[in-house]
């Protein structure tokens, strides 16, 4: 704690952190405020009504940090842009020039984040379509003409997109990414809510199974904390070289592996797939071609929130992600070539590609545990409501984690602000 003080306390002192920082917050008002501006022609309190009553939608609300409920302008929120950095992180296993894009460093990033927004675009219409033929066997909304439809996607579309934008600015010029700190403010303002609901119920019966709650809360916390900050450390030897008069080398570090590389990214990801079919089933109930209608009721049945094939399957699509995007993200053929490039070695095991099988055998075993982990926080939720029975409080293991996670990264990155500001204040 002490050490979270001292960062925000240096980031206060350095000018060009603070200015980060109240750029982000800046962001963060403008996103709550638009969160607030809800669609022409939806009946809002029969709305909130309807999610308050069923699970799925509930959730999808919390992860749109409400706007669904309120049906804002950004009420689609960021599963568009999601879904498709998704298709994109996938089509890198199958076409050679999209993974060349993406290992091209910085440039090859900026070509797949201009694909990703410009797929955004028709996936986020597709989406409204359906949120309309939601809205519409619900009776939320009336039948719209030609003109007030495509009104209405135009509006849903560029919601999402202005979103995205937002989510940009802070990676560019605020603190973190902005993307999960945008989820992560929309989770966070849906506490508030969640609390009020849970204490309009409390009473003598399921005081107790509050204060369980708590508890298991607090322990879901410490752990994601431990997790996320665990590490194995993998020493590296450096051999002595002489460059003209100078020695370098001879010296031995530690490369570190983290216990959970993908961070929240595994989650996210699945919230965005385990979620689609029921979102599937809820467009085709409205149909009236039988085969369809009886294709939603039965995915309705099979993937209800609290039974078993959901969270099987919520549970498997995370630990799948967790080594896919891991693979992506930390590369041990690189990493060996670069211990090689340097005269380093890890004792016992020979330069090249023996060490990267030995760091890939490693990280393939430290991994296993790290996505079982995030599996059992993802289901939390439903385990939570078999214990206690509260209802309520939706937001489970999933949003702690998300919170958790986001937290730890942006007061990482602050402090590598910090850390570089005064490396430029030592150069000059």
């Amino acid at each position: 704690m002490d050490r979270v003080l001292a960062i925000f306390k240096n980031s206060y002192r350095s000018p060009e952190v603070r200015k980060k920082i109240l750029f982000t917050l800046a962001i963060f008002v403008v996103a709550r405020i638009f969160a607030h501006i809800p669609v022409a022609g939806v009946n809002v309190s029969e709305l909130k009504a309807l999610f308050s009553q069923n699970q799925f939608l509930g959730l999808l609300d919390i992860f749109s940090g409400g706007t669904l409920a309120n049906f804002s302008v950004m009420g689609l929120g960021l599963n568009p842009y999601i879904n498709a950095s998704i298709i994109f992180q996938l089509l890198g296993m199958v076409f050679p020039k999209i993974e060349e894009l993406q290992k091209e460093g910085e440039a090859g990033r900026q070509k797949i984040n201009q694909y990703t927004r410009m797929l955004t675009v028709p996936l986020a219409a597709l989406q409204a379509v359906g949120m309309y033929a939601l809205l519409r066997n619900q009776n939320l909304i009336g039948t719209l003409n030609p003109l007030g439809l495509l009104s209405f996607l135009l509006t849903m579309t560029a919601g999402t997109m202005f979103l995205v934008w937002l989510g940009e600015l802070i990676t560019e010029r605020g603190i973190g990414n902005g993307i999960s700190l945008l989820i992560f403010a929309g989770i966070v303002s849906r506490l508030p809510v969640t609390f009020g609901q849970t204490a309009s119920t409390v009473n003598a019966q399921n005081f107790f199974n509050l204060g369980i709650f708590a508890a298991m809360g607090i322990a879901v916390i410490g752990s994601i904390v431990i997790i996320n900050e665990a590490t194995r450390q993998i020493t590296v030897y450096y051999a002595k070289r002489v460059r003209g008069n100078k020695m370098y080398g001879g010296e031995s570090t530690h490369l570190p592996l983290r216990l959970n590389q993908a961070g929240v990214i595994p989650i996210i990801f699945a919230v965005s797939l385990v979620l689609l079919p029921s979102l599937i089933a809820n467009y085709l109930s409205v149909s009236k071609i039988p085969v369809l209608h009886n294709i939603a009721s039965f995915i309705t049945v099979w993937l209800n929130p609290s039974g078993f094939v959901y969270n099987a399957l919520y549970f498997l699509l995370v630990v799948a992600f967790t080594y896919f995007y891991t693979a992506v993200v930390f590369n041990p053929k690189k990493i060996a070539e670069e211990i090689q490039k340097y005269g380093g070695f890890i004792p016992g095991i020979r330069p090249g590609t023996p060490t990267a099988h030995y760091l890939n055998y490693i990280l393939t075993r430290i991994t296993l545990a790290g996505a079982i982990f995030l599996g059992i926080i993802a289901i939390f939720p439903t385990i939570a409501k078999e214990i206690t029975g509260i209802q309520t409080l939706i937001i489970g293991g999933t949003g702690i984690l998300i919170v958790v996670s986001v937290v730890l990264e942006t007061i990482k990155a602050i402090e590598a602000q910090l850390v570089m500001r005064n490396y430029e204040g030592f150069a000059k």
